[in-house]
């Protein structure tokens, strides 16, 4: 058992006793005084055992000073990468060519070695995810520099180290930031490839947004086929990543229906792209709730109501008085509640009948 699963069994705990205090005073329940000792002495018994071996939030007071020390870790990781970035490109011209590979290859390796002794030693794991994304941060630096030593082309093909890394250390360390990291690299990799088998540059992808569809296919499919029991939150990431990766594409084609691949005029396609764009959105909400993804349902709620206003400044603003635009918002907004009440009554149906 990891951290963040022990913090949710902490959190299971506190509701368990909270609701037992609730059922005693309504007198619904009453556990003997026996039972009750045994269950105290396993509930103290585990939080001990929590405490001990891992680094747990036990108190609200904790759980907000933590929430504090991600974000400085975060913030710290990105300031550090940044200052490497820097340090590079200010003395970079100073140093022979060997010195220069040899800067790239300590570098790499050091901050390697340096997030798996901190895995192994920090118990909370924010130094660990700081010394992580150096160690991303650095590689990266360390491949783009190696290819301007060397003068070599710059090719979509250095996403695939990238990606391998970044996955590497996300599964090893168990930091989602690595993951998200690694998920660009692959979905950013398949997307250039497929832009270059339609003939154009790995570069000019963003020129063809539907270059992203398949990458989107691709990290929607792999957390059904990969066990992530052992990481909380990964199968999570890679169907919200899966999600922008149509999203994005599909709200930039419903403005430049030029930047499509289908041989129809773009104002057909952007209407096309109107259509597919409330259908996929109600589809990932339908989704979500039927198999129990939160991520998706949000995600998807999320784009829809973003894609649907995006569209109604396109179509009205110029078109209607501001009162009139203004009021036909508050309007829709009105709808909008409704129609999520409802599905709030449906996905509260779904959790009752589900065994």
């Amino acid at each position: 058992m990891n951290a963040e699963q022990a913090q949710q069994r902490l959190g299971q705990i506190e509701a368990f006793r909270l609701e037992l205090k609730q059922l005693q005073a309504e007198n619904v329940l009453t556990l003997a005084p026996e039972q009750r000792q045994q269950v105290d002495e396993h509930h103290r018994q585990l939080l001990q055992h929590f405490s001990t071996t891992l680094n747990i939030d036990a108190d609200e007071r904790s759980r907000q000073l933590s929430l504090g020390m991600r974000a400085a870790s975060f913030f710290g990781a990105l300031a550090l990468a940044a200052s490497l970035f820097f340090l590079f490109h200010q003395f970079w011209g100073m140093f022979s060519e060997t010195v220069q590979v040899a800067i790239l290859l300590g570098t790499t390796l050091s901050t390697f070695a340096l997030t798996v002794w901190l895995h192994g030693h920090d118990r909370s794991g924010y130094y660990t995810k700081l010394a992580a994304l150096l160690c991303f941060v650095a590689f990266v630096l360390n491949l783009s520099l190696a290819g301007q030593i060397f003068n070599i082309t710059p090719s979509d093909k250095a996403l695939i180290p990238w990606g391998m890394l970044a996955f590497l250390l996300a599964y090893q360390c168990n930091l989602r930031l690595l993951l998200a990291a690694g998920l660009i690299c692959v979905g950013g990799y398949i997307a250039a490839r497929v832009g270059a088998f339609g003939g154009g540059y790995w570069l000019s992808v963003g020129d063809r947004p539907e270059n992203f569809f398949p990458s989107a296919i691709v990290l929607f499919c792999l957390p059904l086929v990969l066990n992530h029991a052992r990481f909380p939150g990964f199968a999570a990431l890679y169907r919200v990543f899966a999600l922008l990766f149509i999203f994005f594409p599909v709200l930039v084609l419903s403005f430049w229906g030029e930047g499509s691949y289908l041989a129809l005029d773009g104002k057909t396609v952007e209407s096309l792209y109107q259509y597919l764009g409330f259908v996929i959105a109600g589809l990932g909400v339908w989704l979500g709730i039927r198999r129990g993804w939160r991520e998706v349902s949000t995600t998807s709620t999320v784009f829809g109501v973003l894609f649907l206003y995006t569209k109604l400044f396109d179509w009205w603003w110029e078109a209607l008085p501001k009162y009139l635009f203004f009021l036909a918002i508050g309007v829709i907004a009105v709808l909008l509640l409704v129609l999520m009440q409802r599905l709030r009554k449906y996905a509260v149906k779904a959790t009752q009948v589900t065994p």
